[in-house]
């Protein structure tokens, strides 16, 4: 079980082109990534997408990219002859109107803005590509590493909260029998009151016990609340994304738990289900966190 939180950083040198790849991975509902690269690496951008989308199911993801190019022929310095002697006409005419000597060095001519420009050198893509993937498959170990260790602490955390709503529900099922017989001494008393009142509002009297008590009755809700929980900790121990799973069986505790409050007319396990369901938040709360 994997959370949805991590960081990875890796770099890759092949051939004079240096790489770096930093990842942070925060919750989402869905695979959501977000790329801070250069602008050269546009044409990439599909690749990338498909490998951090074969190796991660869920989270918002940010990646970020550094280029270095350190081979001697990553770029070359290029002449604007034109500008170049366009720049010393100038400097001549202005020479012969101010009656001033034209003292103009090649150093200083080149150092006119745009006559020297400096020209990246057209990258090989696949080269690129080439140590751009494996910075990125290097930062995505330690990014599911880090996820990996953080998905087991909140394994052992879910366990421990699914153990203290289990023994909260053993409680409700342990007092309910004793609930449902008080309920129904209370029931006989009001059923005898009405017989001996009108007899002939027996049969009706009858009818209306036996809804009511079915209305009270918590038996099916608890059998599904055990079963909700004994496959929440089956589903804990899956290698495959449970995230959206763990959330569903989540909310079905929870259902289940609430209409056993509804039903239950007393104090005890009022006060039972509430604990229950505070629980049940912070297991929420945490499935959130689960890819």
């Amino acid at each position: 079980m994997n959370s949805m939180t991590g960081f990875g950083r890796a770099t890759a040198s092949h051939d004079g082109r240096e790489v770096t790849v930093e990842m942070k991975t925060v919750n989402h509902r869905y695979l959501d990534l977000s790329f801070r690269m250069p602008r050269s690496f546009a044409s990439l951008e599909d690749r990338l997408r498909k490998w951090v989308g074969d190796q991660l199911e869920r989270g918002k993801v940010d990646v970020y990219i550094n280029y270095r190019n350190v081979r001697e022929d990553h770029a070359q310095v290029c002449v604007d002859t034109a500008l170049a002697l366009s720049y010393q006409k100038a400097i001549a005419q202005l020479s012969e109107i101010s009656c001033l000597s034209n003292t103009l060095s090649l150093t200083q001519l080149a150092g006119y803005p745009q006559v020297l420009t400096v020209q990246e050198a057209e990258e090989d893509e696949e080269a690129v590509a080439a140590v751009l993937q494996d910075a990125v498959m290097q930062a995505l170990d330690k990014l599911k590493s880090m996820r990996a260790a953080e998905g087991e602490q909140l394994k052992q955390d879910l366990l421990l909260k699914a153990n203290a709503v289990e023994a909260l529900v053993r409680t409700i099922e342990t007092v309910a029998p004793q609930v449902e017989q008080a309920g129904k001494e209370r029931l006989m008393q009001k059923m005898q009151e009405y017989v001996e009142a009108d007899e002939s509002l027996k049969q009706r009297v009858l009818m209306e016990a036996a809804i009511l008590a079915d209305k009270h009755a918590i038996d099916e809700e608890l059998v599904r609340l055990f079963s909700h929980i004994r496959q929440f900790r089956a589903t804990v121990e899956e290698e495959n994304p449970v995230g959206r799973k763990l959330d569903f069986i989540v909310q079905e505790m929870n259902r289940e738990i609430n209409t056993i409050g509804s039903k239950a007319n007393d104090a005890q396990i009022a006060g039972t289900v509430i604990q229950c369901k505070s629980e049940l938040e912070k297991m929420r709360e945490q499935v959130q966190n689960i890819e």
